[in-house]
């Protein structure tokens, strides 16, 4: 016999029943009909009262007795009703108070409304009848029938409304809450996205165009023996372009494609993710070869818990076990293919992730310097734009922005522009737009004395010089003390995005973040609290240094990075805490020491900016070159882009002797022009000796003629 593998038996437990919730309507149904026909529902409708039948005669001989309390007279129909007194209930209906209900009547036809009147007035004078009154209103059947039967229908109707909402709002209600919520697009031109659409991501690309080549050309791979893979799983940072690359794989395929999102599984009754889950399943085999696209997929395949007292979910692990057997019951090429979106892959469940379920993961990283200009170049197309705009420039501009930061950069641009009821947006727009979008919304209303502007000019001034005159710094842009969001002025950089950073690189970045507080102190003799975020990415910074990447004399070559959640226990000792604590310390004073010596070196340069700071409020990196000079040293940028232009000597012996003779053209262009110019400058000084000449002959007439004139007196 083989052994059992589960750890945990548990044989001995009762099995529960299904449930299925329409018993939960139906039990509601006859409930309601039973408290209708036991009485319960004249309740209901107002009328809660016994009654019977009696002749006139059996009435007069209840009043004679005194059993009535009370006589209502109903003209129209010719009959009375005698409501009987608590202590005769039993007497005349052989029933206790609770049976009859509190308002229990005796119903008599009489022939005389005269001599009934006065029959009533004559034992209301002898006290057998309390009160005597009529009414001239006729019962209205359906009157009675909505009484009776209207609260029970509008009960029922609620229930309906409420199963259907929690049903999802459509589709059966609560007959069909088992049923998938997936949307379903027939062909490719319902999607309108193909991968034209996707900029950059060509690896991402590259992957999932086999899926698409397959599901046209499935013999192409079948022939050799290959298998497609079942599950395809998108991992990246939000906004990078997962939901949209699963889309354009739908719009070139051709094929129906189920769209759905994890939290669509999950419901507040017990079962309905996992019939979901199999219905979906149901609809995709018929319609295969097709595409199942589940979006954020970390809602319903969270790892399971190893306690299940312990925090588990048992509807959300029933949906993902559901999942997992459907996924892996497939036949071989049975063209169903499953795509999923997260960027929580770290919380997925391990058995998800295995070969035969998903068996393939696409990063989709944020987008690099070409992929960020071929992303502008697509949300730029709908964009009216002037001639002033530069994708590069935008592109570099934009270091660590994704898909959706870029498409929010474009449309604040344009929103920007027609707020300045300009006909085309700008390069300056643009700008604007980034500043906004990291920065936040100006805030030029705030006011500020004198001495806090200088203080802030002085800050801002003194990130700008330190960071100049470090070689591994990011290449300033501008610097502003214009409020904005949060802070009170910035300085702007165009971050490196290196691969790797070097200790001399990270050093150079935490001198440059502590020269505002560096030049505070100098200049001011006081420091403030505006370098708080300085300080506090300084800190971390050098914290990451020493205690992540060993980049300390004291603790060389030493990670403490523990990647564990709810870690309550530091991976180090108090011993190494203290040791860690002091070389960050040092390495900050150290840094803030050399930021402060760079600022005395340059003092006279630090002092012109921050005038020319409180004078304009927004300068530029040409304006800080005016005054300290070109940097030395080449951006990593500026590098990469010299690197990947084309060079003369690599073209082939066509595109060299055309260049040549561009360049033989462009030399006798230069040459004619150059001797046009000569030309007119020649003509130009003969017109002007000429005209001289012909002054001087004019000059020399007029004197001769004056000498003559002087003769003759």
């Amino acid at each position: 016999m083989a052994e059992n593998s589960n750890p945990h038996p548990n044989n001995d437990q009762p099995k529960m029943p299904k449930f299925n919730v329409t018993w939960i309507y139906t039990i509601i149904i006859i409930a309601l009909a039973i408290l209708f026909f036991t009485g319960g529902g004249n309740a209901l409708g107002g009328d809660s009262s016994a009654s019977q039948t009696a002749t006139y005669t059996q009435f007069k001989k209840y009043v004679a007795k005194g059993y009535a309390k009370s006589v209502v007279v109903i003209k129209p129909d010719n009959k009375l009703k005698m409501f009987v007194k608590p202590e005769h209930i039993r007497d005349v209906f052989q029933k206790t108070a609770q049976q009859v209900g509190p308002k229990p009547y005796v119903s008599v036809d009489y022939g005389s409304i005269d001599e009934l009147g006065q029959y009533l007035d004559a034992m209301q004078q002898q006290g057998k009848i309390v009160d005597v009154s009529y009414d001239n209103n006729k019962d209205n059947f359906l009157t009675n029938i909505f009484f009776n039967f209207g609260p029970i229908i509008l009960m029922v109707f609620l229930w309906v409304l409420l199963m259907r909402r929690w049903g999802g709002g459509g589709g059966g209600g609560v007959f069909n809450m088992g049923k998938s919520k997936a949307k379903m697009y027939e062909k490719a031109d319902d999607m309108c996205v193909t991968f034209k659409d996707v900029a950059g991501q060509a690896g991402a690309k590259q992957e999932v165009e086999e899926i698409v080549e397959f599901l046209k050309q499935p013999e192409k791979y079948t022939e050799l023996g290959g298998k497609i893979p079942k599950g395809v799983l998108l991992v990246g940072p939000p906004g990078t372009g997962k939901t949209l690359l699963a889309k354009a794989v739908a719009g070139e395929a051709g094929v129906p494609f189920f769209s759905m999102s994890g939290s669509d599984f999950v419901e507040m009754f017990v079962g309905v993710g996992a019939s979901r889950v199999r219905d979906l399943f149901r609809q995709a085999k018929e319609k295969a070869p097709c595409i199942i696209f589940i979006d954020e997929i970390d809602a319903v395949g969270r790892a399971r818990a190893k306690n299940p007292s312990m925090g588990g979910n048992d509807e959300r692990e029933n949906t993902l076990n559901a999942l997992l057997i459907e996924m892996d019951g497939f036949g071989t090429n049975s063209g169903v293919i499953i795509l999923a979106a997260t960027n929580r892959a770290d919380m997925l469940d391990k058995a998800l992730l295995r070969a035969g379920r998903f068996d393939r993961q696409i990063n989709v990283d944020l987008p690099d310097l070409p992929e960020r200009k071929e992303i502008f170049q697509v949300h730029l197309r709908p964009v009216k734009t002037d001639d002033t705009v530069d994708i590069d420039f935008l592109a570099k501009q934009t270091p660590g922005f994704s898909g959706a930061d870029i498409a929010n950069v474009c449309n604040e641009a344009a929103l920007i522009a027609a707020r300045r009821n300009e006909k085309a947006v700008g390069r300056q727009d643009f700008l604007d737009a980034v500043d906004r979008i990291i920065g936040g919304l100006e805030k030029k209303t705030k006011i500020m004395t004198l001495e806090e502007k200088r203080t802030i000019a002085l800050h801002e001034a003194g990130h700008a010089t330190v960071s100049w005159f470090c070689e591994h710094a990011n290449p300033l842009v501008k610097v502003s003390i214009v409020p904005r969001g949060r802070a009170l002025g910035a300085a702007w950089y165009l971050p490196e995005e290196r691969p790797i950073s070097t200790k001399e690189q990270m050093l150079d970045e935490m001198c440059s973040l502590l020269g505002g507080r560096a030049a505070e102190e100098l200049c001011t003799g006081h420091i403030s609290t505006g370098a708080m975020n300085d300080l506090e990415r300084a800190t971390k910074s050098a914290f990451g240094m020493v205690a992540y990447v060993g980049m300390s004399d004291a603790l060389p070559n030493i990670c403490f990075y523990n990647n564990q959640e709810y870690q309550f226990q530091r991976p180090y000792s108090e011993t190494t805490a203290k040791i860690i604590d002091d070389e960050v310390l040092k390495m900050i004073n150290e840094q803030y020491a050399r930021a402060k010596d760079i600022l005395k070196e340059n003092a006279d340069g630090h002092r012109q900016l921050a005038e020319m700071l409180i004078k304009r409020e927004v300068i530029y990196a040409e304006d800080v070159e005016k005054i300290f000079g070109k940097r030395p040293w080449q951006s990593r940028t500026e590098e990469i882009i010299n690197d990947n232009e084309p060079k003369l000597e690599d073209m082939p012996e066509a595109v060299k002797a055309a260049q040549a003779e561009h360049e033989k053209a462009q030399a006798e262009k230069a040459a004619a022009e150059k001797a046009e110019a000569e030309k007119a400058a020649a003509e130009k000084d003969e017109a002007e000796k000429t005209a001289t000449e012909q002054a001087e002959a004019i000059s020399e007439s007029e004197s001769g003629n004056s000498g003559n004139s002087n003769k003759e007196k």
